[in-house]
């Protein structure tokens, strides 16, 4: 379906992808990963011909569909399947006022329409709903051509490939199989290097020691003892000419498979990312945030009608509810200071903006981080190395940062400003796996209170104690988290259909005693009264 031969792409004088060849074939379901920045969207651009590169060829077999991450390439005017669009709930039209979430499903309906042999993703579930992220795998899992997507989230990446492409380093490597099939074959090819390496290194160090002996034990036998006369000296000599030359011959044997020994490079241990945040310090209020009779409308669809919620000092809060329910919107009517909702004074909020607009893209890292820093440019410096902006990185323009990279820079800005409380919208969209599992562990340690909208489900459980369900009825208040939320749902469905039940029962006992009334009833009256609690049994039977 689609071939590379002899590819290379630079990123300024660094060698950012090198592929000496690749082809899709039909049928693969292939999971694209690695750590930010290595070039995943860049590969994806290059399958798809939005990305020329430096050196090599691209051949396409075939029409392709491209969902670019971030908003780039959507096309307001696309034509959209009336039938797709209905099933992902997806805008007819795409507007700049959609939440990130409606932008995503216009985005997922559009490329889907096209029905195209080939699909190019670029972390399409990012800003998605769960209901959204389980009915594009429904969709991906059905797909009757091949895909290639660029993706964090676990679970799809099993649900759905067959193989696995990780870019590393500019190489690119193939695995066969799911992501938790390739997790096994990484750690097997891990244990391997880390076998070969030790063997390597016990052998280098066996043959070097070997030479040094067989050296120092020829020299050895040149020398007769010092109290030894010149004839004796002489037959010392001649005596030992023959073991002098074996040691010789040895070391030279041994010398020849030193040099001829495979070397082994040290397995690599990537360069992990440290999230620093401040312990809240100067917020001493109980209540942090409280919204009071809430009002919210665009147009005629309402957001909020009379909504109230309070968060406390040390809640970590997840609002959870279906895309464009108003969980962004909550966000910027708290930071822009709307009159039905209080902030403590004390509070310095930290907003993570889910499109991340914020940024200036024609701005370099440093720049864009001191734009809101209350420390010097030291502190800052050293921040960005321990996010792996390091050196030179520090002056890349925004513009050219990928979407996990663009993550990194403005969570620097929250922890540069010495935020107290945090409101992140989509955090962990676009970042790695390292690098999210690096953030979920920095907040859950956090002391302080934190707002956050997500869709990862394992991210919610192990960072919320409390959620914000946005609902028709309004905004509920939950203690616990996801995990929990759905065990006390099921067991109030179970307590539902258990009294639904006994009242089946009681229908169906109800209505054999009509019936058994109808058959020997005379009176007219009666007949049409026993009847009509018929029909009425009979339709709640229904």
């Amino acid at each position: 379906m689609l071939s590379l031969k002899h590819v290379v792409k630079y990123a300024q004088d660094r060698c950012l992808i090198k592929i000496e060849g690749l082809r899709i074939f039909e049928g693969e379901k292939i999971g694209i990963i690695g750590r930010n920045g290595v070039g995943k969207s860049t590969l994806l651009g290059i399958l798809a011909g939005t990305v020329r590169p430096d050196e090599g060829d691209v051949k396409r077999y075939c029409s392709c569909s491209y969902i670019e991450q971030l908003d780039a390439g959507i096309q307001p005017e696309q034509e959209i399947n009336r039938l797709v669009m209905k099933r992902f709930a997806a805008n007819r039209e795409y507007n700049e006022a959609m939440s990130g979430g409606e932008k995503a499903r216009y985005r997922l309906a559009a490329a889907l329409s096209k029905e195209s042999p080939l699909l190019l993703a670029d972390e399409p579930t990012a800003n998605l709903d769960v209901s959204g992220i389980v009915l594009f795998q429904e969709k991906l899992e059905n797909y009757q051509g091949s895909f290639a997507l660029v993706s964090h989230d676990r679970q799809l990446l099993d649900a759905v490939c067959n193989v696995i492409w990780e870019i590393n380093e500019g190489r690119l490597q193939v695995y066969h199989g799911n992501y938790s099939d390739y997790l096994t074959q990484k750690e097997d090819e891990k244990k391997r290097q880390e076998r070969e390496y030790k063997k390597y290194v016990h052998e280098k160090k066996h043959l070097e020691q070997a030479v040094i002996d067989r050296k120092s034990r020829s020299i050895s036998t040149r020398k007769a003892p010092k109290r030894m006369g010149n004839s004796e000296a002489r037959l010392h000599k001649m005596g030992d000419q023959k073991a002098k030359a074996s040691l010789d011959k040895s070391v030279k044997a041994m010398e020849s498979r030193l040099a001829k020994l495979e070397v082994k490079e040290k397995p690599k241990v990537a360069p992990a990312i440290h999230f620093g945040l401040n312990q809240a310090d100067g917020l001493h209020s109980k209540v942090v945030i409280r919204g009071e009779g809430i009002h919210k409308s665009f147009g005629k669809q309402v957001l909020f009608k009379n909504a109230d919620f309070t968060i406390m000092k040390g809640q970590k809060v997840a609002l959870f509810g279906n895309n464009g329910c108003g969980k962004t919107t909550l966000f910027e009517m708290i930071v822009g200071g709307e009159r039905q909702i209080y902030v403590s004074p004390a509070a310095r909020l930290g907003y993570f903006v889910q499109g991340m607009d914020n940024l200036n893209p024609a701005q370099s890292i440093l720049g864009n981080v001191m734009a809101v820093s209350v420390k010097e440019e030291g502190f800052v410096r050293q921040l960005l190395a321990q996010l792996l902006f390091r050196r030179e990185d520090v002056y890349k323009r925004v513009g050219v940062l990928s979407g996990g990279e663009r993550v990194r820079v403005c969570l620097a800005r929250i922890i540069a400003n010495e935020a107290n409380v945090l409101l992140l919208d989509e955090p962990t969209n676009y970042l790695d796996l390292p690098s999210m599992e690096a953030l979920e562990t920095v907040l859950t340690e956090y002391q302080g209170t934190i707002l956050f909208a997500s869709h990862d489900r394992k991210f919610i459980n192990k960072l919320a104690t409390h959620l914000m369900i946005f609902t028709q009825k309004g905004i509920q208040v939950f203690g616990g988290n996801l995990e929990q939320y759905f065990q006390d749902n099921q067991v109030e469905n179970d307590r539902r259909r258990k009294l639904s039940r006994e009242e089946r029962l009681l229908v169906e006992y109800r209505l054999a005693e009509v019936i058994s009334r109808l058959s020997v009833a005379k009176d007219k009256d009666d007949l049409a009264r026993l009847d009509e609690e018929y029909r009425a049994l009979l339709t709640k039977m229904q």
